[in-house]
């Protein structure tokens, strides 16, 4: 458990440089690139909730360099695209990893890879094609039978995987109040302070519940929710999923989990089911979407408890000590918002599930653009197709969730 934060008071000022609404993983880096850049600038950030309690810490925790769900999310990456995803990713990996070690941050830091395992042939046919990628990509992994698999995991319940080192393993809401924590002096973070409204021009006016703050330029970081504000309602989709975490194990019950203190699996459908093996002892699973809206915990934790117990049969319990549900943005085409919305407006929305290492990348990105700064990852990061558009409500809430049923059904195993 992370201690409770203390609650800062609003600022004094309402002029800012720079306003970045949200304090996730990409509102932080532009906020953090912006404050270096222009060092007697002041920044603002503006979170709806606590750093480290919205969906910035309740992912996974991987942090995977590698373009995602390739021709698993409706869209296909030519080479030279993926390649500079690729490239980018590489570089903010690097640039992480120097924040965390440069400002001390305790956040499970670890460089072991994650598997992906398949439990059913058309599961199996998913990662081989993956694989074909990773060939061109120039990418190493290590193939393994189902025996293989049960040594590491162990759980005979998948036919076929691989263990790819393209994967760091953090403790996510560690890692995100480390990050909030160590921002430059001239940022200031005011939490629990949700935007009602954002102007249509410069200099923005910025509405929240206790004030009011204008700004030269704003960062729209906040995924799904830049909606309520007006930007991309023809683009993106919010998206709740779930995950549920064990009580620390014992020695006896962590003997079952296969031969490696720490290792997660990636599932070969994308509704199928993630895995992680977490240090200090537990164990966590996450499955299943809904759109728009939480489901009711029962259901929930049930459908969290069955995977566990397919998997694991022979654990003494299926018992979870928690269990929660986060938000992430998706789009139709699997494509990512990133750049100028209108002058003096920027975004980066729609992580597609990604979001620690995209959002941390493409955040810094995003700030460098909105003070003029350019390097060839900004060019990259430009070059990379933006989202396609949704048909208007009721027509998308039924096609998201006919698409939601069919693939879950189409994961069978997987799931």
């Amino acid at each position: 458990m992370l201690p409770e934060r203390p609650v800062k008071p609003m600022p004094r000022g309402t002029r800012f440089g720079t306003v970045v609404i949200g304090g996730g993983y990409t509102g932080l880096a532009a906020a953090r690139r912006i404050a270096e850049l222009r060092p007697a600038e002041e920044v603002l950030i503006l979170e709806a909730s606590t750093i480290g309690e919205g969906s910035s810490g309740r992912n996974s925790g991987f942090i995977i360099d590698l373009p995602h769900n390739t021709k698993m999310g409706g869209h296909t990456s030519p080479l030279e695209v993926a390649r500079k995803q690729i490239r980018m990713y590489d570089a903010g990996l690097r640039w992480l990893e120097h924040l965390v070690r440069e400002n001390g941050i305790d956040c499970g830091w670890n460089p072991v890879g994650k598997y992906h395992a398949a439990a059913s042939d058309a599961g199996v046919q998913n990662l081989r094609k993956v694989l074909d990628q990773y060939r061109e990509w120039g990418i190493s992994y290590t193939e393994f039978d189902s025996d293989g698999l049960q040594q590491k995991l162990g759980t005979g319940y998948y036919k076929y995987g691989y263990h790819s080192p393209n994967n760091v393993f953090v403790q996510p809401a560690a890692l995100i109040r480390g990050l909030a924590d160590a921002l430059p002096p001239n940022v200031t973070i005011v939490e629990n302070e949700p935007v009602i409204s954002l102007s249509e021009a410069t200099p923005f006016r910025i509405i929240t519940a206790r004030g009011t703050f204008v700004a030269d330029r704003v960062i729209l970081a906040n995924n799904g929710f830049a909606k309520a504000l007006g930007a991309l309602r023809d683009r993106l989709i919010t998206i709740f999923t779930y995950a549920a975490v064990t009580p620390r194990l014992a020695e006896s019950e962590l003997a079952k989990l296969g031969d490696s203190p720490e290792w997660g699996v990636i599932p070969a459908n994308r509704l199928g089911t993630t895995l992680r093996r977490i240090q200090g002892g537990r164990f966590m699973v996450r499955s299943a979407y809904s759109y728009e809206r939480e489901q009711t915990a029962d259901k929930t934790l049930a459908l969290l408890t069955d995977c566990y117990k397919r998997r694991y049969p022979n654990m003494k319990s299926h018992q979870f000590e928690y269990v929660w549900g986060g938000t992430t943005a998706l789009t139709r085409n699997g494509a990512s918002f990133f750049g100028q919305l209108q002058p003096g407006l920027y975004a980066s929305l729609g992580c597609n599930g990604a979001g620690v290492l995209k959002g941390s990348m493409f955040g810094k990105l995003l700030g460098e653009m909105a003070v003029g700064a350019d390097s060839s990852y900004l060019s990259d990061a430009l070059s990379l197709e933006q989202p396609s558009w949704l048909p208007p409500e009721p027509f998308r809430r039924i096609g998201v969730v006919s698409a939601i049923k069919y693939q879950a059904a189409l994961a069978g195993t997987e799931r």
